[in-house]
């Protein structure tokens, strides 16, 4: 689907920072698109951009309105509608990337079909895949892995989709979340997919390509969250990596939405997510750390980079702070 730029990002009433991670995303990624935000009363994000009302929106040009919020089970609250079916009588589109689909709120449907506006469903494929085979395809591989969801696995892929085209490789972004999705302009939102077809369908999104020709496949969940895990194998196995950078962010305390289970040990996850990559590439190999140091001061966040890379003699970078250089070195070892 095409969406009509430029957009208004729609925060509702995102608790936290985190909770507003898809739209940070595009406005990062996608600065020149994106307007203004529109936050409820009770909101915690801000994304630093312009605040618009819809009425301010639609003066400025706004084409869609992008429910922003990546929240726990993608749920889209009661109180977003009213502002939402405002967006629609003035002439905005919506586009969203939750669970649930704009679609099957009724006065949205009702509202965007009476006025012939499009409600994009980003997160809902629009095709049907094969099962995984593991059959063995050309061309090269990175996945992005983590300790944990919501911890820079999309914002590594992309840093280094963006370096290594610099350098005039061969090198494209393949998205498997709605925020991804957004950046991109296509890919699989994998969390939205029957289970016994994910991995076909991360096959699908990185098929055969030039022997030189790398795919950066975004991470999604960990193998150690509880929620999220099986999306995450599915991811290993239909991604059929040769290379992985495991993401991780040191000041957590616990697993994101789960107080009760803490982050798991570092060496303790790279070993996890290696033994079940060798299910379709026994040749897999980690390449390099990328740590969220956005809670740290500069010097903590140097401290923790260099001892991460001086403990595992691979590179630790902060794609925000350092770069993803030192990782694409390796990969050209």
């Amino acid at each position: 689907m095409s969406l009509r730029r430029p957009y208004l990002m729609f925060l509702g009433t995102a608790p936290d920072q985190l909770a507003a991670k898809t739209a940070q995303g595009i406005v990062h990624w996608r600065p020149d698109w994106c307007l203004g935000q529109l936050r409820l009363p009770g909101c915690k994000a801000d994304l630093g951009i312009k605040d618009m009302t819809i009425a301010e929106a639609e003066k400025a040009g706004v084409k869609t309105v992008i429910v922003g919020v990546a929240n726990r089970g993608g749920l889209l609250d009661e109180s977003w509608i009213p502002g939402l079916v405002e967006a629609l009588e003035r002439g905005m589109d919506l586009a969203s990337g939750l669970h649930k689909r704009l679609s099957d709120v009724p006065a949205l449907k009702a509202a965007a079909d009476k006025l012939g506006r499009q409600l994009a469903d980003v997160r809902h494929p629009t095709r049907e895949f094969s099962v995984g085979n593991g059959k063995k395809r050309r061309g090269k591989r990175l996945l992005a892995v983590g300790t944990d969801c919501s911890i820079g696995k999309m914002y590594t892929t992309l840093a280094l989709e963006a370096e290594m085209k610099r350098r005039g490789l061969k090198a494209d972004f393949r998205a498997t979340g709605q925020t991804g999705i957004f950046i991109a302009g296509d890919g699989v939102s994998i969390d939205a997919v029957v289970s016994d077809f994910v991995s076909g369908a991360v096959e699908w999104l990185s098929p055969e390509n030039d022997a030189d020709h790398w795919d950066l496949i975004e991470g999604q969940g960990s193998l150690f969250h509880a929620s999220y895990a099986g999306v995450s194998l599915g991811l290993l196995h239909g991604a059929q990596p040769d290379a992985l950078v495991m993401c991780h962010e040191p000041t957590r305390a616990h697993m994101r939405g789960l107080p009760h289970y803490k982050l798991p040990d570092l060496q303790a996850c790279i070993d996890a997510n290696i033994a079940a990559a060798r299910l379709t590439n026994p040749n897999v190999k980690l390449v390099g750390f990328s740590i969220n140091t956005s809670a740290l001061d500069a010097a903590a966040s140097e401290r923790y980079l260099k001892e991460t890379a001086v403990k595992f003699a691979l590179p630790a970078v902060d794609p925000l702070r350092t770069g993803v250089g030192p990782i694409v070195d390796q990969l050209l070892l």
